[in-house]
């Protein structure tokens, strides 16, 4: 057992070695446009399913909260936590409009959408962009695998470029921490 956790380390340190010397200047521009977005008064909606439904949570929680610094409250809304809406919609125009219906009803123009899927083609993040796109939101894609349709669906995207669910996952969250404090420096 000890072997195989260290193992994983391995594999995640150098997942995430790769990833970042390729993609920290799309990472360092996504995030500036994420934090130049709030200082104008536009919120971040955030989608995904099963860990990526979580990594949304906590990216708005951040956003709302604070990351590390003490700062104002900023519109970080995960489309992942309504259970009500989520069984409405789901119920009446199935799971795969299940964010694209709560886009159409708190986006606005200048918004942006953070789609986050390991595979890159979860239908109702998909549909999400779709919406978003409609209403003249901009769309970030946090993938995985070789991004699948939301590589080319969203205005930008970093691609996690591994078959492993949790290594994607892992690399979402530290692009998210990255984020977040780079929204940080720009509220202080």
């Amino acid at each position: 057992m000890r072997e195989q956790l260290l193992n994983h380390v391995q594999a995640s340190k150098e997942l995430k070695q790769s990833f970042f010397d390729r993609e920290i200047d799309r990472v360092i521009a996504m995030g500036n446009d994420i934090a130049e977005r709030l200082k104008r008064g536009a919120r971040v909606l955030i989608c995904g399913n099963g860990g990526s439904a979580a990594d949304a949570q906590h990216f708005a929680a951040e956003l709302s909260g604070r990351f590390v610094t003490e700062r104002r409250a900023l519109a970080g809304i995960a489309l992942t936590t309504d259970t009500s809406v989520l069984t409405a919609v789901g119920n009446d125009y199935g799971f795969d409009r299940v964010f694209s219906r709560q886009v159409e009803a708190l986006g606005r123009p200048g918004d942006l959408l953070v789609g986050i899927s390991t595979s890159g083609n979860s239908p109702n993040v998909i549909q999400a962009v779709k919406s978003a796109q409609a209403l003249e939101m901009r769309t970030f894609g946090l993938l995985g695998r070789d991004g699948g349709q939301l590589k080319n669906l969203t205005d930008d995207c970093l691609v996690v470029p591994d078959g492993a669910t949790a290594r994607i996952q892992e690399v979402h969250i530290m692009v998210i921490h990255f984020w977040c404090e780079i929204v940080d420096g720009r509220f202080n």
